[in-house]
């Protein structure tokens, strides 16, 4: 029998074998609309409202200067546009285009049926799903609870 000790360890490998999995082929499907998971992942949050790249990348725990760069890179791009933001004069907005929230509708999408192909053939219920969460989220208030 493994000790909770040695299963803890077990369940860390597993979600970061999980994670890195999960990344690579989040990267395939952004490469079917040409895009990367940072541009889907800034898209995703612009999703919500309009956004200052310092707010965005709070969201996502990335260095500003990393989502500056993508952010430049989708408005070159037409996906997203700068506004004034009446709060601040140098941090304009950064707002989806219709083109923006119609490439992020086609990732979700493609994302959405590439994951529901994979939870059947993993025979994964919603049930399970939510257990784990459950564990993993209690796993992760300990530990930031911790010195």
């Amino acid at each position: 029998m493994t000790d909770v000790q040695e299963a803890y360890r077990l369940l860390v490998a597993d979600v970061y074998e999980l994670a890195g999995t999960s990344r690579r082929t989040s990267e395939a499907i952004a490469a079917t609309t040409r895009q990367t998971t940072a541009r889907w992942h800034v898209l995703s949050v612009l999703s919500g409202g309009p956004a200052t790249v310092a707010t965005v990348a709070r969201r996502l725990g990335l260095a500003r200067q990393s989502v500056q760069r993508i952010g430049d890179d989708l408005v070159a791009d037409g996906l997203v546009a700068r506004h004034d933001n009446p709060d601040h004069r140098t941090a304009p907005l950064l707002v989806l285009t219709d083109a923006g929230r119609e490439t992020l509708t086609t990732l979700v999408a493609r994302g959405d049926a590439a994951r529901a192909r994979v939870l059947t053939e993993a025979g994964v219920t919603a049930g399970e799903l939510l257990d784990c969460r459950d564990v993993l989220r209690r796993l992760t208030a300990a530990l930031s609870a911790s010195p």
